[in-house]
């Protein structure tokens, strides 16, 4: 470590160290010049040099214990971002871990509601799953608290967008873990800046309250003291104000006018050495004060989903408070009051034999997903099997597990994907199977046209970016696979003395009943050059056939059914034409005897029909023609 480090390092390592932690000096010494180095005199977007800004988040992480890893990834989290250092030469200077951690708080740092084509709700969840290690989650809070303290230097709008972002995404994630140190401190410091009037409002009135009943939790306070200690019980009480959001939202949702309203606006905490101390404690304050009906909670025998325990009553009546004044007494012990206060991050430590230790290992989120969903609904989505992954400019993208650069170009854009060359992912060119992980950072490399192949199919892992390949490749054949197809209709047709296709293929302009356009004509085709169907069973399916499906079956036909010229009948102008009887009426049963009429089918010949046949008044009318009996 270089003397210039070790002097601006030695400070935060001594915060670090006075939790019992040690750390490789060396190691961090390193970690630290290299973030000199990569940084230079960059400037971060709040103002102050990007080398600053780590140690401030750094400070705010001292209170959880970081390992050295977590230490090391907060150094050098915004490498990424400045493009001046990749992962892989992150991974060979200091680990997998560091890699990892970095990767993740670089996704997590994109996570915003500007712009957002998901739910808040998704984007919570999605803070919380797109890892299984916690650290990543803690740095980021710390850097979201640590940003608080520039928001009076910001452009007001911006700083609006940011507690914005705090006050919705960041600090519920940190309640969802039990993270509730770090809940405050965001809490406090965007609710003004969000809600200004209301924020104000309520600092009035909390300032109105005070002046109402002075000194009250100090005698509270003490009361409680003296009279555990006259029941011989050990105990540690301290006050505890409502915070104002949390009081805003309280008001909100009881639709409540003013604080005085709020029957949990203060609370003495008692921190007590055993669980069954915190039961009987609890017995006692019912003896001291007057417990408010419906305003007992055993959160210790049913822990809320985030790990959350203690025993929550409300107390009136008691150390000469006013009738109107409630109090709510929390009971707990010192573990409890920690897990409180850090939540999932206070589990990352332990004593050992006198000698603290560093376990910060990953931690499962999955159990506090499945919990949260519990009270959110069955509707919530969770993001355990998918992966999140960025695009150069910053952007989100969802990916399932398991996915490759190619279905990342295809969910780009389908084009991009069509003209896919080649991939770096991390800065780093990697083969087309790659398998990407959360917070990698993806650039595809493409050709000026489509250039795609039939075995990219074997290698995309997602249905919809096979589909989109899959159309394409098919568009390429089109052209000779509706040629095979006419070719193959136009020999059906001819064994069954049929004209070939038109242009226009209007023969196959009804189908099934329905009317079809060219473009679906030629996809008939198309399918028939494919092998996907038979012609002759195309041709049964058509409209424009169904009063000649004998002729279609049967290779022969009866002279009264099938005549080139029959000199019976005459056609308007006498023209010379192919003629038929149509087997609904049977004209050709009154020779004679009857009125006929005509119509021009499809295949060029003059259908004859009595003149009241109903088939015949179902017939266009811009293709009958006049006929009568010579």
């Amino acid at each position: 470590m270089s003397d210039v480090a070790s002097i601006q390092l030695a400070p935060v390592l001594n915060r670090l160290a006075q939790s019992g932690a040690s750390y490789d000096a060396a190691r961090l010494g390193l970690a630290y010049s290299t973030a000199q180095s990569m940084y230079g005199d960059s400037l971060h977007w709040t103002g102050e040099t990007m080398i600053d800004h780590t140690l401030g988040i750094l400070e705010e992480l001292t209170a959880f214990q970081p390992d050295e890893d977590t230490v090391i990834a907060c150094l050098l989290h915004h490498v990424l971002e400045m493009k001046t250092m990749t992962l892989l030469e992150l991974e060979d200077q200091f680990g997998p871990k560091v890699r990892g951690l970095v990767s993740g708080v670089h996704l997590l740092s994109h996570v915003t509601l500007e712009g957002r084509r998901r739910s808040i709700e998704d984007l919570r969840l999605m803070l919380l799953s797109v890892s299984d290690d916690i650290r990543i989650l803690l740095v980021t809070l710390c850097d979201r608290t640590y940003i608080l303290n520039f928001l009076h230097q910001m452009d007001p709008s911006r700083a609006t967008r940011l507690s914005q972002d705090i006050l919705q995404l960041f600090a519920p994630v940190a309640a969802r873990l039990g993270i509730y140190s770090l809940k405050h401190k965001l809490e406090t410091g965007s609710f003004p800046v969000v809600y200004p009037i209301d924020a104000e409002r309520i600092a009035q009135q909390l300032e109105d309250e005070h002046k109402s009943h002075p000194s009250f939790l100090q005698k509270a306070q003490e009361a409680i003291e003296v009279f555990l200690r006259q029941q011989k019980i050990f105990a540690e009480v301290s006050a505890r104000e409502k915070q104002p959001f949390s009081i805003f939202q309280k008001m909100n949702s009881k639709s409540l006018t003013h604080i005085s309203n709020v029957h949990d606006l203060f609370a003495l905490r008692v921190i007590v050495q055993s669980e069954a101390d915190c039961y009987q404690v609890l017995g006692l304050l019912h003896q001291l004060g007057r417990p408010v009906t419906n305003r007992f909670k055993d959160y210790i025998a049913f822990p809320k989903p985030n790990g959350y325990q203690s025993l929550h009553t409300t107390l009136s009546g008691f150390a000469g408070l006013p009738d109107d004044c409630f109090l709510e007494i929390q009971v707990r012990t010192e573990k409890m009051d920690r897990e409180a206060q850090y939540g999932v991050a206070a589990h990352w430590s332990y004593k050992e034999h006198g000698a603290t230790e560093r376990a910060m290992e990953k931690v499962q989120l999955r159990s506090v997903l499945i919990g949260q969903e519990a009270i959110h609904g069955e509707e919530a989505q969770t993001y355990t099997d998918h992966i999140f992954v960025l695009t150069p400019r910053g952007d989100i993208i969802e990916l399932p597990e398991e996915a490759t650069p190619l279905d990342f170009a295809f969910q780009v854009h389908t084009d991009l994907g069509l003209s896919f060359r080649s991939a770096k992912v991390n800065g780093s060119i990697v083969p087309l199977d790659y398998r990407l992980e959360n917070g990698d950072v993806v650039d595809i490399q493409k050709y000026s046209s489509p250039q795609p192949s039939t075995q990219w199919m074997q290698l995309l892992r997602m249905g919809s970016s096979r589909s989109k390949l899959r159309r394409y490749l098919y568009a390429l054949e089109r052209p000779q696979l509706i040629s095979a197809g006419r070719d193959s209709i136009n020999a059906d047709l001819k064994k069954r003395r049929f004209p070939p296709l038109t242009t226009d293929l209007s023969l196959l302009r009804k189908c099934d009943g329905e009317t079809l356009n060219l473009h679906q004509r030629e996809d008939l085709l198309m399918k028939i050059g494919q092998g996907a169907e038979r012609g002759s069973t195309l041709l049964a399916r058509l409209d424009a056939l169904s009063d000649v499906d004998t002729a279609i079956r049967t290779k022969t036909t009866a002279p009264v059914r099938m005549q080139r010229k029959d000199s019976q009948i005459q056609v308007e102008g006498n023209l010379s034409m192919p003629l038929r009887y149509a087997k609904c009426c049977k004209p050709q049963d009154s020779h004679g005897t009857c009125r006929i009429v005509g119509n021009i089918s499809r295949t060029g010949e003059v259908m004859i029909h009595k003149d009241h046949c109903k088939m015949f008044q179902h017939t266009n009318p811009d293709r009958r023609v006049s006929v009568e009996w010579k």
